[in-house]
C-alpha cells in the first residue's frame, strides 16, 4: 500500500512537470529551464561530494567545456548540435580523466584547493583563445532540432531539458543502488574499509569524478543552446561555489537534493534580485550575505540539507529485505580441509623509526582452528594483524597463506586470496542500512560495473547478493534489523554486523580485531556463542584480543605477545598457567 502511494506521488509529479508550461508564462518557464540545467550539475555533485566524499569547486569549468564544445562545433564547423552533445560529453570526460588522474590522490584540503586552481585555469583559457571569441564569447549558436522539430522556444526546450533531468535521476538512483554505488558510498569515512573489501578506491573516485563532469558537460550543452551565446563569465569560480551550495542546501546525501537545492537557489536569487534593489544600491554583495545567513540557519535545523527534512515526513516503503527472494548462488571459494596448513608467520618484524613494534614473531594457523592472538595493550597485536592483511609493509620476515607469500600483496588484494577482516574500531557506514553494509562484503565476489548498475542490468546479481546478505545477517543473530541504519545499532550489534560483512566475502580465514572491545557482559556472551558456532561450522578464525578471559573457553590455541615479541604459545590451559603470561597480565589470572 505504501509503495503504491509513493508510486502514485511519482506519477503525479511527472504529470505536473509535463503540464507546467501550459499554465506558466515565458519567464517562469525560462526559470524552470535554468533550474533543470543546474540540477544536472548538482546531481553530479551529489554523486561526487554527497556520496563519494570528494569536494569540488570546479564544476562550473566542466559546464563551460560542454558549452564551448558545442558552441564551437555548431558555429565554426557548422555541425549539428547533437554532434555537439557528443563532443561535450567526450571532452568533459577526457579533461576530468586527466585532471582526476593528477589530483584525486590528494587528501585532506589539498583536493578542494586543487579544484579551485584548475577551475580558474580553465575559466581563463576560455577568455584567451581567439577561436573561442576571447571574453566576447561565441554568438549565433543554433537551436537544437530533432527530426525537423525545433527546440528554439523556451516551452519546447523545457521538455528537452527535463527529459535529460529525468533520465539522469533514474540512472543516478539506479547506480547508487548497485554494487558500484555501495562502493561509492563506502568511500566516506576513509579508505581503509574500502581497500579491505577489494574496492579500488582511486578507480571509484575517478569514475564518479568523470560521471559528475559528464553531467556538467550535458548541462553546458543545454545552456549553450538555450542562451544561443556563451562567454567565460558564467563559468567562473563563483558559479562553481554556487553549484556546490545547491548540492549542500538540497541535501548532499540524497539524489532529490540536487533538484531541491537548484530550485531553492534559483528561486531565492530571483526573489532577492527583485527585493534587494529596493533596500540598497549594492544588492549584489548583499545577496551573498543573505545566502550566507540562510545557509547558517539551515545548518542549525538540518545539517544534511532540506531533503532529509522532507524525506522524514514521507511514509516508509517496504524494504526489499522483507521480500522472499529466489536467488542463484554467488561463486563459492574452495575451502581448505580441516587441519590443512593455512597461515604461517615466519620471523615477522615491523619497525617505525627506532621503535620495533613487532619483533621476530612466528606462529601458524591450521584450517578449522580458532587461534587467539592476545596480549596487553600495546603488545603489537593490531600491528601484527595489519602486517597479515597488507595494511603495513613488513620490515623483515614473511607471511604465507595457502602456500602463497603475502609479502607483496596489497590490502586491496588480500580479500582475493581468501582473507576477510573486521576492525578494532568498528568501520560500518552509519547512514547505510545493515543490509547494505553486509552486501559490501560480497563486492569481491561480484562483477557488475558502473554502466550495468546505472542501466539496471545487474538485477540478477543484486538479487543474489541481497539473499546472501540476509542469510549472513540471520546467521549472526541480527534478524529483523536488516533495514536499520548501521549507526543506530548498539556497539555489540555493530560488531556482529561487521562479522556478517566479512562472512559475505566467503573467506578461507576470518580475522577479527578485538571484537569484544567495549562490549558488555551479555554482548560478549552473544559474541562468544557466535564464534563457537563459526568454529564448529569449520570456519577458520584468527582472533586478536586483549581480554584473556574472553578467549579461554573459545580458542584451540593461544599466542601471547608482549612488547612486540611472542611470549608464549599453546593451549588455553598451558597459557593460563604460564608464569611469564601471568606476569605480563599483572597477575590478573594467577
Amino acid at each position: 500500500m505504501v509503495r503504491r502511494l509513493r508510486q502514485s506521488w511519482l506519477v503525479a509529479l511527472c504529470l505536473v512537470v509535463v503540464a507546467l508550461p501550459a499554465f506558466l508564462g515565458d519567464f517562469s518557464v525560462t526559470l524552470l529551464n535554468y533550474i533543470g540545467i543546474n540540477t544536472l550539475v548538482a546531481l553530479g555533485l551529489i554523486l561526487l561530494t554527497g556520496s563519494g566524499g570528494l569536494t569540488s569547486f570546479g564544476q562550473a569549468a566542466f559546464v563551460g567545456i560542454g558549452a564551448y564544445a558545442t558552441a564551437y562545433m555548431s558555429t565554426a564547423l557548422g555541425l549539428s548540435p547533437w554532434w555537439g552533445l557528443l563532443a561535450a560529453i567526450v571532452l568533459t570526460s577526457l579533461v576530468a580523466l586527466l585532471v582526476g588522474a593528477a589530483t584525486l590522490h590528494l587528501g585532506g584540503h589539498y583536493l578542494p584547493v586543487s579544484t579551485i586552481a584548475w577551475g580558474l585555469a580553465i575559466y581563463l583559457l576560455f577568455g584567451n583563445f581567439e577561436s573561442l571569441g576571447r571574453y566576447g564569447g561565441l554568438r549565433n549558436i543554433p537551436p537544437v532540432e530533432l527530426f525537423s522539430f525545433s527546440f528554439a522556444a523556451m516551452p519546447q526546450l523545457y521538455y528537452l531539458i527535463w527529459a535529460f533531468v529525468g533520465v539522469a535521476f533514474l540512472m543516478a538512483t539506479s547506480l547508487l543502488d548497485s554494487r558500484q554505488g555501495r562502493a561509492i558510498r563506502a568511500l566516506r569515512g576513509g579508505s581503509a574499509l574500502s581497500e579491505s573489501l577489494g574496492i579500488n578506491v582511486f578507480v571509484v573516485r575517478l569514475a564518479i569524478f568523470v560521471i559528475a563532469a559528464a553531467l556538467a558537460g550535458i548541462a553546458g550543452w543545454l545552456y549553450a543552446h538555450m542562451q544561443r551565446f556563451v562567454s567565460p563569465a558564467p563559468f567562473d569560480l563563483r558559479s562553481g561555489i554556487e553549484y556546490l551550495l545547491m548540492a549542500v542546501l538540497g541535501g548532499a546525501g540524497y539524489v532529490s537534493g540536487a533538484l531541491i537545492g537548484a530550485a531553492v537557489v534559483a528561486l531565492s536569487k530571483n526573489w532577492l534580485q527583485d527585493l534587494l534593489p529596493h533596500l540598497t544600491s549594492n544588492s549584489g554583495n548583499l545577496e551573498i550575505v543573505v545566502f550566507g545567513c540562510l545557509f547558517i540557519l539551515l545548518l542549525q535545523f538540518s545539517r544534511g540539507g532540506i531533503a532529509p527534512l522532507l524525506v522524514s515526513r514521507l511514509p516508509k516503503t517496504e524494504s526489499q529485505s522483507s521480500v522472499k527472494l529466489d536467488a542463484s548462488e554467488l561463486p563459492v571459494r574452495r575451502q581448505p580441509l580441516k587441519g590443512e596448513p593455512l597461515l604461517e608467520l615466519r620471523g615477522v618484524s615491523k619497525s617505525f623509526g627506532g621503535l620495533k613494534a613487532v619483533s621476530e614473531v612466528s606462529f601458524h594457523v591450521h584450517a578449522g582452528e580458532l587461534v587467539a592472538l592476545i596480549g596487553p595493550n600495546g603488545a603489537g597485536k593490531s600491528t601484527t594483524f595489519n602486517l597479515i592483511t597488507g595494511v603495513l609493509r613488513l620490515s623483515s620476515g614473511s607471511v604465507w597463506f595457502a602456500g602463497h607469500n603475502l609479502g607483496d600483496v596489497s590490502a586491496r588484494r588480500v580479500i582475493d586470496v581468501g582473507i576477510a577482516r573486521t576492525f578494532q574500531h568498528v568501520k560500518l557506514r552509519p547512514k547505510m542500512s545493515v543490509l547494505e553494509n553486509v552486501m559490501l562484503g560480497a563486492y569481491s565476489r561480484t562483477k557488475a560495473g558502473f554502466f550495468s548498475g546505472a542501466l539496471r542490468l545487474d538485477r540478477s546479481e543484486e538479487t543474489s547478493v541481497i539473499a546472501l546478505a540476509r542469510r549472513q545477517i540471520d546467521r549472526v543473530g541480527l534478524a529483523g534489523l536488516a533495514v536499520t541504519e548501521a549507526g543506530n545499532l548498539a556497539l555489540g550489534q555493530q560488531r556482529l554486523a561487521e562479522i556478517a560483512r566479512a562472512l559475505a566475502a566467503d573467506p578461507m580465514l576470518l580475522l577479527l580485531d578485538e571484537p569484544a572491545a567495549g562490549l558488555r557482559a551479555l554482548e560478549k556472551q552473544s559474541l562468544a556463542a557466535l564464534l563457537k558456532d563459526l568454529r564448529n561450522a569449520g570456519t577458520t578464525v584468527l582472533l586478536v584480543e586483549h581480554d584473556m578471559e574472553f578467549v579461554m573457553s573459545l580458542a584451540d590455541r593461544i599466542v601471547v605477545l608482549d612488547f612486540g615479541r611472542k611470549l608464549a604459545e599453546g593451549t588455553p590451559d598451558a597459557v593460563r598457567n604460564n608464569p611469564a603470561v601471568q606476569e605480563a597480565y599483572l597477575g590478573g589470572l594467577a
